[in-house]
């Protein structure tokens, strides 16, 4: 019998919102919680006063039945080695954080204003995710790349993703694919994470169209019956984390994944 997939949000449907959004996290998590996920997933800019408290962030998630699903840090895009240690210094903080919650990283995708030295660029971030996923390993975190489709992703194609996979697989690192930017980068979503799969431990999921404009889950060219039943069933057991950053989504962020978790049960899920 194959295991149930475990449904999480992510907060990023508030933080794209910049300082439009005046709410706290203990917000967030009741908007979330009443919607009916299971898990939340965090980023160290939404965060808030819960950084460097992860004992008092598990206490507030269990009062509202919410589990920790993953925390996701990204920062400067990895790319520039005179920014290194400051970026492993917040990639550290983020480590205690999960070591304490039990949960993953994820960290952002290798990205820069231009593709200028494109290898010279890309060799600096493997070497960031490279120490980042090593030191995990110490901790017992698992460590996760995320790669993006945004303005200056040095990570889109599939021959991109091959590249950095393989550049960092003996240092433990491991995937966390995200369906909608595998969407707009031009891959085939099924093709990739079937050709990933031994290395995906965490996944995020929005939906986009045809123009490569966000649209909330089921109003784009996703398929995610096909993509939720193969997580399902080949044994898949980490986190399917929604995430929404539609038009939509930023006029009504309850409305979106409110809806988001309302269409994921009607296939099933």
């Amino acid at each position: 019998m194959t295991a149930a997939l475990r449904i999480g949000c992510q907060t990023y449907t508030w933080e794209m919102r910049g300082s439009e959004w005046t709410g706290t996290p203990e917000d967030i998590l009741d908007i979330v919680a009443a919607a009916g996920y299971a898990g939340v997933e965090f980023t160290n800019h939404t965060i808030g006063r819960y950084a460097g408290a992860p004992k008092r962030f598990a206490r507030t998630l269990d009062k509202r039945g919410l589990a920790c699903a993953g925390f996701s840090f990204a920062s400067s895009g990895f790319t520039d080695p005179a920014l290194f240690e400051a970026d492993l210094a917040g990639a550290d903080a983020a480590l205690q954080f999960c070591a304490a919650l039990g949960t993953v990283l994820c960290l952002g995708g290798a990205a820069a204003p231009t593709r200028d030295d494109y290898d010279a660029k890309l060799s600096q971030a493997v070497r960031f995710y490279r120490t980042v996923a090593e030191r995990g390993a110490r901790r017992g975190v698992t460590v996760c790349v995320h790669p993006h489709s945004h303005f200056g992703s040095l990570l889109e194609s599939e021959e991109e993703y091959d590249r950095v996979l393989a550049d960092t697989a003996d240092s433990g690192l491991m995937f966390n694919p995200d369906a909608g930017h595998i969407t707009r980068g031009g891959q085939d979503l099924m093709t990739c994470l079937q050709r990933h799969r031994e290395r995906i431990a965490h996944v995020h999921i929005k939906d986009a169209d045809a123009q490569h404009e966000w649209q909330a889950l089921g109003k784009g060219i996703v398929d995610w019956q096909s993509v939720l039943d193969y997580l399902r069933d080949s044994g898949y057991t980490g986190w399917v984390v929604a995430e929404e950053e539609s038009a939509d989504a930023r006029a009504d962020p309850v409305g979106a994944v409110v809806g988001n978790r309302q269409y994921l049960r009607s296939l099933g899920y």
